[in-house]
């Protein structure tokens, strides 16, 4: 089995410019993440644009989909932004892919002390593996199905609807 790994950015993938105290994106941290996290199933990675999901527009999540429809392997880990992975999420629930689909990211950006970002990736490729084919979100070690999840901003947790 080989899991594929989708980044579309987010918090996540974000990095600080220490010149101006900005957060943005520029290469993906997710080949050094791979490494790091020490995984030993074969991982396909592909990198996608690199957005805030806040700026994700439909042709974007339309990109995400079309690379789950393109992709050969059953499970697939999508790291994304927390704003809106529950819209994306709905996109690829209602397509039926037959794949197991796990949308996963951070609220603190991999590079960043204490962030989520490593746990939440290694959950979610765990669980890639094991769940029946559907869609699901996979945040700070809870499993959501991709229509009965949403972000608790005001708690910064995901929940059931």
């Amino acid at each position: 089995m080989t899991l594929r790994l989708i980044a579309t950015g987010g918090t996540f993938d974000k990095h600080y410019n220490e010149l101006n105290g900005v957060l943005g994106f520029s290469e993906s941290h997710m080949p050094e993440v791979i490494k790091r996290a020490r995984l030993t199933i074969p991982v396909e990675l592909e990198v996608l644009p690199l957005l805030d999901s806040l700026d994700m527009q439909d042709a974007d999540r339309q990109r995400v989909l079309a690379s789950c429809q393109a992709a050969g392997e059953k499970a697939i880990v999508i790291v994304h932004g927390t704003d809106t992975m529950p819209q994306t999420a709905a996109i690829l629930g209602a397509a039926n892919l037959g794949k197991t689909v796990v949308l996963t990211g951070a609220m603190i950006p991999y590079e960043i002390a204490n962030s989520d970002a490593l746990f939440n990736l290694g959950f979610a490729c765990g669980v890639a593996q094991t769940l029946a084919p559907g869609v699901y979100v996979a945040m700070n070690g809870q499993v959501f199905a991709w229509n009965n999840v949403t972000k608790n901003r005001a708690a910064g947790v995901f929940e059931p609807l």
